[in-house]
């Protein structure tokens, strides 16, 4: 692989996932004073981050067997997941719970299903 592919595969992945480990570093905030607002507002965005780095990884993943791109696509993004939350127990006012890992684990399924749904694993993008 020559280097101009190596960063054009596997640099939006490590920008994504340093995006994630800027964002979790920072104290919390909210968007609304409303509690309901702000857990669907910041669930809702574990979703599509964890579902974008899914979708880098796979991207990014050169192996011509789509099913073990996808697993190994599915394994880092959901070890990620992990390893933010643990991240995140060392920031403070942040804290990291098994609660968040399911639901980047559900923004992963739902990128898999869009995925799926648009053609694009037959595509290898």
């Amino acid at each position: 692989m020559t280097l101009k592919k190596l960063v054009y595969s596997w640099g939006p992945v490590l920008i994504w996932m340093g995006l994630i480990f800027y964002f979790s570093s920072r104290p919390s905030v909210s968007v609304s004073e409303e509690d309901v607002v702000n857990f669907v507002f910041f669930k809702l965005l574990h979703m599509v981050e964890y579902g974008i780095l899914f979708f880098l990884l796979f991207r990014a993943f050169s192996n011509k067997n789509i099913a073990l791109n996808l697993i190994y696509a599915f394994l880092i993004a959901a070890l990620y997941g992990i390893s933010d939350e643990i991240h995140q127990t060392f920031i403070p006012t942040r804290e990291g719970k098994l609660r968040d890992v399911f639901i980047d684990t559900l923004g992963i399924a739902i990128m898999y299903i869009y995925m799926t749904r648009r053609n694009i694993l037959s595509k290898k993008v």
